[in-house]
């Protein structure tokens, strides 16, 4: 297992940058974990074996196999593991995997993340690792995909790291048999993050909302999507991993309704780029730095 790399700003990154190596290494003390690159077959064994408890499926077929895994390291991947420090020695707390996208885009797409503790900096600091590891290596972009549904991973991909949704993909994946998605339908919004300049948004997405126009109703009766000019907002569960669990038909009609408000709005050049704390995102027109 090889440590992350902490430079000045990352090699082949453009004037300006953040001090990528700081924030990675700031973050990963902040949550009290150590990132480190792994390539070994018992540590990407034992990632594999922490994707399928995260995902509540049998070790014996975890979603992301570790001979898959070992492949996209041996292509020039690479999978990163924060590890915390436990009374019987070290505890993987996270994980992320990713490879390179096409060579001219010089873009870099993350496989899948995870963290076992919400709220404690893992997950940020897994990103923050991924961020250093693919600007050293000469990205300038990170993309990925996950269910825009649930929102504290809205918050964190569009808020905390400031990416922007790309493109609204629905059932992506098809049927899936997880123990957390099983049963729903697998829509995905793919989020791009600019790993030169990216950083957490400060404008507030609540602001407007009040004197916008409801054009929608959720499953519960409430507003579901409002809009201005120029703003779309939708709202989506408070937790959807919850509700699916315990209304699996609800969930499958709010996933429905949601995705009716964002497939239009993509059709008219809209795009998420913010969440609130209660729950709605904002859509707006983005700048032309975001649509490259």
């Amino acid at each position: 297992m090889t440590p992350v790399t902490i430079s000045a700003a990352g090699s082949g990154a453009a004037a300006g940058t953040p001090n990528v190596g700081a924030l990675a290494e700031g973050a990963a003390r902040a949550a009290g974990v150590t990132v480190r690159t792994v390539h070994t077959v018992a540590g990407i064994r034992a990632v594999a074996d922490f994707f399928a408890d995260v995902w509540q499926t049998p070790r014996a077929t975890p979603p992301y196999p570790s001979e898959v895994l070992h492949s996209l390291v041996h292509s020039g991947g690479a999978v990163h593991a924060a590890y915390s420090t436990g009374p019987s020695g070290e505890v993987l707390a996270g994980a992320a995997v990713a490879v390179f996208g096409p060579p001219a885009e010089r873009d870099v797409y993350s496989f899948v993340a995870a963290a076992t503790a919400s709220g404690r900096g893992v997950g940020f600091a897994v990103k923050q690792a991924q961020r250093l590891w693919a600007l050293e290596r000469g990205a300038t972009t990170m993309r990925w995909t996950f269910d825009p549904l649930v929102s504290r991973n809205v918050r964190f991909n569009l808020v905390k790291l400031g990416a922007v949704g790309s493109e609204y993909l629905v059932d992506f994946y098809g049927p899936m048999s997880d123990g957390v998605n099983n049963g729903d339908e697998s829509d995905r919004l793919t989020v791009v993050w600019d790993l030169v300049t990216g950083t957490a948004r400060t404008d507030d997405p609540v602001e407007g909302r009040s004197a916008a126009d409801v054009v929608r109703r959720a499953p519960d009766g409430g507003p579901l999507a409002l809009r201005d000019a120029d703003r779309v907002w939708c709202r989506v569960p408070e937790d959807m991993v919850a509700l699916r669990a315990a209304d699996p038909a609800l969930a499958l009609d709010w996933r429905h309704a949601v995705r009716e408000v964002f497939t239009e709005a993509y059709a008219e050049g809209l795009r998420a780029t913010a969440m609130s704390r209660d729950g709605w995102y904002l859509l707006t027109r983005p700048s032309p730095e975001e649509q490259a």
